[in-house]
């Protein structure tokens, strides 16, 4: 990734290039990717195609201030972190689910390695989850604004991630390449089965701690100490007025689900 390219990444998250690949520069810029970058699912209702290559992958996060769900999301940030000095590596998992453990390649999560503190797991494409890293090798809990984390032995060198004491994903440790997970984003933008096709999200961390989602046309606020406030909104402008002053997505047409039982699109 060329150094434009990084500033202008660093710009959109309203962070300063860090001297050294930390801990907590690491820390800060996993925060404020949260909160900058929705995770949103609206490329598939829009009815454009999810690309998993560098180039698409920066244009729609740096370029249009789009956001993307965990393939481009950690995607995109592993490319900024690995320009900026950091180890990086993607690693596969698999979310865990009414029905066990979802399909391979499920969920792209990293293992990062600073020059400091040893590795951590980042992870800005999972929704609400941890708002700061997470210790790769600590077996104890992990505090966080977001709950309490616990990463475990999960046999055959997975390891469990857990979220107040229930399960999140499974990670495989191998380390991976972008392209091994096009098989799993084919399959979540385009199954009638995947949850990213029976409706439309778009929610980030708030400046409070909190958060703000937009799902279809609910609107749901959340205060830092769990508060909610909900309520509809009626007109295409009020939608479109969201996603533009709520999550700094430009849209010129308000998306809707499509029917999944006539296939998708990917690219």
């Amino acid at each position: 990734m060329n150094p434009t390219r990084t500033d202008a990444y660093l710009q959109r998250l309203g962070a300063e290039r860090p001297g050294r690949a930390t801990v907590e520069a690491l820390r800060d810029l996993h925060l404020r990717h949260l909160r900058a970058v929705p995770f949103e699912n609206l490329s598939i209702h829009l009815g454009e195609p999810v690309v998993l290559e560098e180039d698409a992958l920066l244009d729609k996060v740096v370029a249009r201030h789009r956001g993307g769900f965990c393939y481009e999301l950690n995607g995109a940030f592993s490319l900024l972190l690995a320009s900026l000095g950091y180890g990086v590596q993607l690693l596969a998992g698999r979310v865990h689910g009414d029905d066990g453990l979802g399909i391979p390649y499920d969920h792209l999560a990293l293992r990062v390695r600073t020059v400091d503190g040893g590795d951590l797991i980042a992870d800005v494409g999972f929704g609400a989850h941890s708002h700061l890293p997470l210790e790769f090798g600590e077996r104890g809990d992990q505090a966080d604004p977001g709950g309490t984390f616990r990463v475990v032995e999960a046999g055959d060198g997975d390891l469990d991630v857990l979220r107040d004491g229930k399960p999140q994903y499974r990670l495989d440790t191998r380390p991976r390449t972008l392209p091994d997970f096009r098989a799993g984003a084919w399959w979540h933008c385009t199954s009638p089965k995947s949850h990213f096709t029976q409706s439309l999200v778009c929610s980030r961390i708030t400046e409070d701690g909190g958060r703000i989602t937009l799902g279809g046309r609910t609107l749901t606020t959340t205060d830092a100490y769990g508060h909610k406030t909900v309520g509809e909104l009626g007109t295409d402008e009020e939608v479109l007025a969201v996603y533009r002053d709520g999550f700094g997505v430009g849209l010129s047409e308000v998306p809707t689900v499509r029917d999944f039982r006539r296939g998708g699109q990917f690219g």
